[in-house]
């Protein structure tokens, strides 16, 4: 049986499948599996993916109704489970592409340092080759609060890493959610001392205009603010006072950014409830990131003032008079 099983869902993806399957099936490790989960695509991506199974033995497919992205990365990890001795998962999002030495390069750095999960570098794309440099090809071991901290957005997707398959012994990503990595990729990474990581970007992330990410604005995007509290609840139960700052302020950059988005997009007539929901998250994000030492008052100014302009001119007074004195005292 193979020792990688790479798992790809694949929905209305027509014009990219064969770049993101050919990538895949090019690569300079063979012993694999790839799995490619037809989340009920009303295009021709189901019966590309059967043509693959056709021509080639190591893919399998899966046809399912639509259930989502988790839905379908669930049925391609239940399906290894299953079906497969497998001792490794990789997924892949069915728009990108992957460089030839991915799985090797991934493979050889978890099984070199005896680590469980071992991540590659990525660059967005619109179409070209990621360029690879031999030296970021080193692997290297870091902490997973070290990489979660100065890597955040690698920290958080699924894509791109490999994974002992005991990693996914009691987990699945949550179904119906638009950031199911964001519940799921910290609890992984956390459970380690330590990953592997190649630094070198073998994963490419094409920037679709289409992808559900980049889709106009919707009320789904609060799905993140979920997953937040969860990591905030978590790290706080780590007693780690650096990861509970670093959330919070990404937390409220994040609310921060939704409501600039809404109050912006086409739609925005149609979204005051949501825009209120956004603005009540933010009041109650403040005063947290304010106790935990996450506001910088001055490059923070402009929003604490709209939010909270009583106590912002009050803090900015006393900030001045502060500042005066002291001239004065050293004059």
């Amino acid at each position: 049986m193979p020792t990688i099983s790479v798992i790809v869902p694949v929905y209305k993806v027509e014009p990219y499948l064969n770049r993101c399957v050919d990538s895949i099936l090019r690569q300079t490790y063979q012993d694999f599996e790839l799995i490619l989960v037809d989340d009920g695509s009303p295009d021709r991506c189901g019966a590309i993916c059967d043509e693959y199974a056709r021509q080639d033995g190591r893919v399998h497919v899966i046809h399912k109704e639509n259930g989502g992205l988790s839905d379908a990365r669930n049925a391609g990890i239940d399906w290894v489970e299953a079906n497969s001795d497998s001792r490794w998962l990789i997924f892949a999002d069915s728009d990108d592409w992957v460089h030839p030495e991915l799985l090797a390069r991934l493979l050889d750095a978890a099984t070199a340092f005896d680590l469980k999960i071992s991540v590659c570098g990525y660059q967005e794309t619109e179409g070209a080759d990621p360029a690879v440099l031999p030296e970021n090809m080193r692997p290297c071991r870091w902490t997973p609060k070290q990489f979660y901290m100065e890597h955040f957005v690698n920290a958080t997707v699924a894509w791109g890493k490999l994974y002992s398959r005991s990693c996914f012994r009691d987990i699945r990503y949550p179904v119906g959610k638009i950031h199911e990595d964001e519940f799921v990729t910290y609890r992984l990474l956390f459970a380690q001392k330590e990953i592997a990581v190649v630094p070198a970007p073998l994963y490419a992330y094409f920037i679709n205009p289409k992808g559900i990410i980049r889709s106009a604005w919707s009320p789904k995007r609060f799905h993140a603010w979920e997953a937040y509290d969860q990591q905030l609840a978590f790290f706080t139960a780590m007693g780690d006072e650096e990861l509970v700052k670093f959330r919070i302020r990404g937390y409220l950059d994040n609310a921060l950014a939704n409501l600039y988005t809404a109050e912006r997009a086409d739609n925005a007539a149609e979204l005051t409830a949501e825009i209120g929901q956004i603005e009540k998250k933010i009041r109650m994000l403040i005063p947290l990131a304010w106790k935990h030492g996450c506001i910088d008052f001055w490059p923070d100014f402009d929003f604490l003032y709209r939010f909270f302009p009583l106590k912002t001119r009050a803090y900015r007074l006393w900030l001045e008079v502060r500042a005066r004195l002291e001239r004065k005292k050293n004059a």
